[in-house]
């Protein structure tokens, strides 16, 4: 008799920290949907941070360096969007599965190259060995907006397939640009 209530209360305990994990990982899941910002969020919580560093600065004493170093990323930033015309709007990612050495994070970005609009769906596999880290994008899903040519689909298709990202923005990149300039092309002829 005593093995019985034994094996109940190891039954009530196990279903109870099965529980407390999935609570757990719905919480997590949780926090890192909130992060999903808009572009004025993004700017608010900007203006927020540079008047709290300013504070801190002026409180602290520390050097102006940290300013300079902030200002030259947001002129980086500022040139590289100019540079490629790809903007991001906005930006999810949540995390599917974490153990001691792999993290595996879903992630969805939307933005805008030049003119066109696009929409992409990923998985990053985070795996930590003694020596480094190494990351592989899985389940590449891209949704962009290409009209009725069929060779941007093809493209999308293939980089799928492949799931090199790099690849999508570069040619994003160069594609949307191209695609502008027709545009403004035959619109001058209408």
């Amino acid at each position: 008799m005593d093995n019985s209530i034994c094996q109940v209360y190891e039954d009530e305990i196990q279903s109870l920290e099965e529980e407390i994990k999935l609570l757990t990982e719905k919480y997590e899941d949780s926090q890192q949907e909130a992060n999903f910002f808009s572009d004025e969020e993004i700017l608010i919580a900007m203006k927020s941070f540079q008047g709290e560093f300013e504070r801190e600065s002026k409180e602290s004493g520390s050097p102006s360096d940290l300013k300079a170093q902030l200002e030259s990323l947001e002129k980086d930033l500022s040139f590289l969007m100019k540079f490629t015309g790809i903007q991001f709007t906005s930006h999810s990612k949540k995390t599917v599965e974490k153990t001691r050495n792999r993290i595996r994070q879903k992630h969805r970005l939307s933005g805008i190259c030049h003119s066109l609009s696009f929409q992409v769906e990923f998985q990053l596999l985070e795996m930590q060995s003694k020596e480094n880290i190494s990351a592989v994008v899985t389940d590449l899903s891209i949704a962009m907006e290409s009209g009725e040519d069929s060779d941007v689909s093809k493209f999308v298709s293939s980089t799928e397939a492949r799931g090199d990202l790099l690849i999508f923005f570069r040619s994003l990149s160069s594609y949307a640009e191209w695609y502008e300039h027709r545009r403004c092309t035959f619109l001058h002829f209408k």
